[in-house]
């Protein structure tokens, strides 16, 4: 089996207010609580939209389905690998936006080893924060949704770099419509969640 994820908005006002240790616990028992709804076998699920629980955990946390993917991070980790391809024969303004906006969800970044948890979001033990790929405050939320609504109106200036540096055949986001579709869904994400004032998060089960 590969890497999967779950990404997901919290309400940090709530969140925050649980010692770091047991942040993490206290989502996870709110995601896996029957009463949410989410683990119906016959409940629809709509890509490219947003679950919201049922029960207590209703005004905790949202989960979003992107398109595509079947929940697997390989779509990710391929975007990223798109980007490296492609990256140096993209606009200036468009490279740089990309450069802060996809470090941590899609990307490595220039040296591979971009912090991806914001420090004091959860507790730094492993053995407490197994299966976090990815957690964002809401500050960090907000200076990442700013950057992709001003990233988004130039993103079809990538579409040539794309078709002059061709991906492999296999694997996963393999043209421009699908980096941009897949980045799309990013933006949602940071969109949605800056204007709750939540946090972002990503989980691998």
């Amino acid at each position: 089996m590969g890497l999967d994820i779950t990404v997901m908005i919290a309400d940090w006002s709530r969140l925050g207010e649980v010692p770091s240790r047991d942040r993490l616990s206290r989502l996870r028992d709110a995601w896996y609580a029957d009463e949410t709804g989410l683990w119906d076998h016959d409940a629809p699920v709509v890509e490219g939209n947003w679950n919201w629980p049922r029960g207590a955990g209703s005004a905790l946390f949202a989960v979003y389905e992107f398109r595509g993917t079947l929940g697997s991070f390989k779509p990710h980790l391929w975007a990223g690998e798109r980007w490296e391809s492609v990256r140096d024969h993209a606009d200036p303004l468009v490279r740089a936006r990309l450069d802060a906006l996809l470090p941590g969800r899609t990307w490595g970044g220039l040296d591979g080893e971009t912090e991806h948890v914001d420090q004091g979001f959860f507790c730094d033990d492993p053995a407490v924060a197994y299966g976090v790929l990815l957690a964002r405050s809401p500050a960090s939320v907000r200076e990442l949704a700013a950057t992709s609504k001003e990233v988004r109106p130039w993103l079809e200036g990538l579409r040539g770099p794309f078709d002059e540096h061709p991906a492999v055949p296999e694997g996963w986001v393999r043209d421009f419509d699908e980096f941009s579709e897949l980045l799309d869904d990013w933006c949602r994400d940071l969109s949605e969640a800056a204007q709750h004032g939540w946090g972002l998060i990503g989980l691998s089960e």
